[in-house]
């Protein structure tokens, strides 16, 4: 069972081809980049990080309720299009006091239309969006400090 020290990271669909798909908005690092980078800024910060990514929506409402049962410190969350879309995600995130922050390497609201609606945003404690993939790290500085 994770500590009260532990904050989730979760990564929702197709976030597992960063670095491959349009590199011209979400960069050229990697998810496992990104992991790297985490788990050496939370091991200053005190924290453990569990860093997951899946394609499948379930999969990320089964980890938010785990975050939640286990009392982590926070959740960090890149949902992807499912943002848009899941009304499941929205629903587990208000059924847990884990807070939660939303965070997107590309600025949804400077894209296609369908994007500007996020179903996150409205339960989560937070969004960062469009700073690349150092949203992740200022999300973690933040998440320390709840």
């Amino acid at each position: 069972m994770a500590s009260k020290k532990t904050i989730y990271v979760l990564n929702g669909p197709n976030l597992n081809l960063l670095g491959m798909r349009e590199p011209e908005i979400y960069g050229s690092d990697t998810l496992d980049d990104i992991a790297g980078r985490l788990e050496d800024q939370a091991q200053v910060l005190g924290f453990d990080v569990e860093i997951r990514q899946s394609n499948h929506e379930g999969h990320l409402v089964d980890w938010l309720q785990e975050a939640g049962t286990d009392e982590a410190q926070a959740v960090i969350l890149n949902a992807g299009a499912l943002t848009h879309t899941s009304v499941a995600l929205h629903d587990a995130i208000k059924a847990i006091s884990v807070p939660v922050i939303e965070v997107h390497i590309s600025n949804p609201a400077a894209r296609e239309e369908f994007r500007h609606r996020s179903l996150i945003s409205p339960v989560a404690k937070g969004t960062i969006c469009g700073l690349g993939a150092m949203g992740y790290q200022l999300a973690l500085d933040a998440a320390s400090k709840f």
